[in-house]
């Protein structure tokens, strides 16, 4: 098969033992329509040489890669769902299909399923993917890595010729089959899985595993758990920089890597708002945009309890500890990322975040309009007057912030001359906006506002340096 010489198949699940993942088979779909091919990502592992045909073969029927695992492997876990365990979880639409390289860095990167079928983790479940819920994980993974933040990739989407039935959708709905790519599905709920039966072996099955593929820089339990620490930290940052609101913050949608996968009710912020939710579920507001970090914390403290079976308490406890001052360094760190200007000291740019953040909860000012118009700090000032948000500028709620970003410099001014930021807005993922894409698409299967959306955000990927 035509893969290049950065094709690097690894098949490094198959070095854990019995009791993390159940082998399996991909459902036969009757239909096979590509309707997604992500070949920039598939670049990265030596893939992007296949040819359709061959993409459906792999990545529709679920042929195997050349010498990485030899079938799919539905990996076992458990999760606080809600805040409520859940011992009967594991890959219950998907499964991990192969592992191989990156390109460059020589990370390791698997290849995941969404809607490939049941496995015996489906419970009640059919094993599919709508349509739309496949399309809405491409919009999220697209518009998250244009802003910088750390996201799996949607490689892949086939559309399968079923017939679904789903409560939340018009019902029957189209099916499709989803391939993601990222750096590992590890979640805290496979520590979980092994923390329930006391298993202090697998427990440390697993951390070798993690030190051998994916985290080589720990010897204890304790230092690998502050590196997760920071992983998830960084992740979280990143969200509440972007305005996104993940939805279902569960342990089992927390992987160690710090990688934001799992997309559900996803949603965006239009205005800053600490209330706004993601799931129509959510009716406590439990994983709502201002209560993200506190879910991602209370989910380290669960990864925490896993470790005592191998760890030293009072250690592990020291880094559950670290886990403020390392918000508040990623916090910051996103923050400035966005807004594309130079670290002033810790003291001066949370000045400028609090004040930021207060003139966007008081203007509700568009928060995306907001990091578009003020990009750069004041060498976009010019731009800004020509904002639709220029009237909020000019008032009094503004003038703190403004000051503040006077004394900042730009990261890369040159970044202002990208036709992207010489319009009026920037590009979004609000809710409306996504029911607008899929609209044509159930109506009269017309793609192209969908395609002419990816070309836009690509455009805002390159703009911003991605």
């Amino acid at each position: 098969m035509p893969v290049s010489a950065d094709y690097r198949p690894e098949a490094a699940l198959l070095t854990l033992g019995d009791g993390f993942y159940d082998l399996v088979a991909a459902a036969a779909f009757p239909q096979h329509v590509l309707r997604f091919r992500n070949d920039r990502a598939a670049a990265s592992i030596g893939l992007d040489g296949l040819s359709d045909a061959e993409w459906i073969a792999h990545f529709g029927r679920f042929e195997p890669l050349p010498d990485t695992l030899p079938g799919p492997l539905s990996l076992r876990y458990h999760g606080h769902q809600f805040r409520t365990y859940n011992p009967d979880l594991g890959d219950g639409r998907g499964f991990s299909f192969a592992q191989m390289r990156e390109r460059g860095t020589g990370r390791l990167l698997e290849l995941g399923t969404k809607g490939s079928g049941q496995t015996p983790w489906s419970r009640s479940g059919d094993g599919r993917l709508t349509l739309k819920g496949g399309l809405r994980e491409i919009l999220a993974t697209e518009m998250l890595e244009a802003q910088g933040v750390t996201t799996s990739k949607s490689l892949s989407l086939i559309e399968t010729g079923e017939a679904l039935q789903r409560g939340d959708e018009p019902s029957p709905t189209r099916s499709s089959v989803l391939v993601r790519l990222g750096y590992s599905h590890v979640r805290i709920g496979t520590f979980q899985r092994q923390a329930f039966y006391q298993d202090a072996a697998r427990i440390q099955e697993l951390l070798d595993y993690c030190r051998r593929w994916l985290i080589p820089d720990f010897q204890t339990a304790d230092e690998f758990l502050h590196i997760v620490i920071g992983n998830v930290a960084r992740m979280g940052a990143e969200w509440m920089a972007a305005g996104f609101v993940h939805g279902v913050l569960n342990t089992d949608n927390t992987n160690i890597m710090g990688e934001s996968f799992d997309y559900g009710p996803w949603r965006w912020l239009p205005t800053l708002d600490p209330n706004f939710t993601a799931a129509y579920f959510d009716h406590s507001g439990l994983y709502s945009f201002g209560r993200q970090l506190e879910a991602l914390y209370w989910n380290l403290q669960r990864l925490a309890e896993c470790l005592l079976l191998v760890g030293d308490r009072d250690k592990l406890v020291r880094a559950l500890q670290d886990f403020p001052l390392i918000m508040d360094r990623e916090l910051r760190a996103a923050y400035l990322r966005r807004l594309g200007v130079r670290s002033r000291g810790e003291t001066e740019d949370d000045d400028l975040l609090r004040d930021f953040n207060g003139f966007l909860h008081a203007s509700q000012v568009g928060y995306e309009q907001a990091f578009f118009d003020w990009q750069g700090g004041v060498l976009s000032a010019d731009r800004a007057a020509a904002s639709p948000e220029a009237q909020t500028y000019a008032g009094e709620a503004f003038a703190t912030f403004r000051q503040r970003l006077e004394g900042y410099e730009a990261v890369d001014p040159a970044r202002l001359n990208h036709d992207y930021f010489k319009g009026a807005r920037p590009e979004s993922m609000l809710i409306d906006e996504v029911e607008s894409l899929w609209a044509p698409i159930a109506l009269e299967d017309d793609w192209s506002a969908f395609y002419a959306k990816l070309d836009r955000v690509a455009g805002m990927r390159v703009a911003y340096g991605g």
